[in-house]
């Protein structure tokens, strides 16, 4: 069984670690690589992994040396990377903060106490031919679709907008499913999580604010550019 290729997260995590090393001390024996190798171990990206040389030490140190072959600054390295390998080295290559900012993020969600609870999102509920643009990643992306499953919260946003409103709208484009579809409809709305990427703590609570009741077509369209796309952003589009 061949590895699954290496996703965002991972060359983040890898990147961040190469920036921190002496680049003559990348290889396999370095306490950091052998860390490294056990935190993609654990991230909640891949399912039912039981090939033993899954981001192994040598295979960290690999993709570690392949930076290094990127890197215009220094010579040598192996030249086997990949089209997102260069892609994310040449996105952070001047904002090495901004790298590791997105790096202590992944990390402190996956060694979080609801990194079991991430694993249970399905490849399907992520929306995997999206989710590979968020520049956080697949783990804070997670994290998002979790806060956005949370039933009990979703049940007082909405009794709380009939108690206020008397109805059940899209906050972008006011599609009302109940007066659409009549009682097939009734009470169906689905919750959109507000808060950005960047902000989502993993050991955070939900509130009503937070959440904003959208029809599934707008819901799609806020999580193809989830980075930067807010709700009124969304409103001014649709109405230009």
């Amino acid at each position: 069984m061949r590895p699954p290729k290496w996703h965002r997260d991972e060359i983040i995590l890898a990147l961040d670690l190469y920036y921190t090393l002496e680049k003559r001390n990348l290889d396999s024996s370095n306490p950091e690589v052998i860390l490294l190798s056990q935190t993609l171990n654990n991230l909640p990206i891949h399912k039912d992994i039981s090939n033993i040389k899954f981001r192994n030490q040598n295979g960290v140190a690999m993709k570690l040396n392949n930076f290094k072959a990127i890197d215009p600054t220094i010579k040598g390295g192996l030249s086997s990377f990949s089209k997102l390998d260069k892609a994310v080295f040449l996105e952070f290559q001047n904002n090495i903060q901004l790298l590791n900012n997105f790096a202590i993020k992944i990390k402190t969600v996956s060694s979080s106490s609801i990194t079991s609870k991430l694993n249970r999102i399905t490849d399907e509920e992520e929306e995997e031919d999206e989710v590979d643009v968020v520049k956080e990643g697949r783990v804070i992306y997670k994290l998002h679709k979790y806060r956005e499953r949370d039933s009990s919260i979703n049940k007082k946003k909405k009794a709380q907008t009939l108690k206020e409103k008397g109805s059940l709208k899209c906050e972008v484009c006011n599609f009302d499913f109940f007066k659409k579809y009549g009682e097939l409809g009734a009470g169906y709305i689905e919750c959109h999580h507000k808060v950005p990427l960047s902000q989502l703590d993993s050991e955070g609570t939900t509130r009503l604010a937070d959440l904003a009741l959208v029809c599934s077509n707008c819901h799609r369209m806020l999580h193809k550019k989830i980075d930067v796309l807010s709700i009124l952003d969304l409103k001014k589009l649709l109405s230009s």
